[in-house]
């Protein structure tokens, strides 16, 4: 398995990692890992500051390997979060976590975003707060 430099897709950054691609899964180095996401392998599991989610007993093999490496895959799939990534697998994207995605449909307030209707005026749906607003969209593919 070669190393090869992959862009990797966050909430938070974007960002270019050194990384092995096998089948659907991907290793990164535990810097690598701690650099695209904050998250660190410890002895107690990962972390991020004070959070640690431990590796499921048994399971070990899924999520590390002898040289150190963790598969961001399987990690992601433990948060609950998707990680996908394009055909060639050179771009990935991390999905945001599940607390960040029930903080979002809690509040049932949809992102701000600016689009021009036929006649080339902007409309930004921050104009419409308080309004009811029907937003339809379509896709070709």
């Amino acid at each position: 398995m070669d190393t090869m430099t992959i862009t990797l897709l966050t909430e938070n950054v974007d960002t270019s990692v050194a990384a092995q691609v096998s089948g659907e899964d991907l290793w990164l180095a535990a810097d690598e890992l701690t650099h695209a996401t904050g998250w660190k392998l410890t002895p107690d599991g990962f972390c991020q500051a004070s959070l640690c989610i431990p590796i499921p007993p048994g399971r070990e093999a899924e999520f590390t390997r002898a040289d150190g490496s963790i598969n961001l895959v399987a990690f992601a799939h433990l948060r609950g979060q998707a990680l996908v990534h394009d055909d060639e697998a050179t771009v990935w994207a991390l999905d945001a976590s599940t607390a960040a995605r029930s903080a979002t449909r809690t509040s049932l307030e949809a992102p701000d975003f600016t689009l021009p209707d036929l006649s080339g005026r902007l409309h930004s749906l921050h104009d419409h707060r308080g309004k009811k607003v029907l937003l339809a969209s379509w896709a070709s593919w």
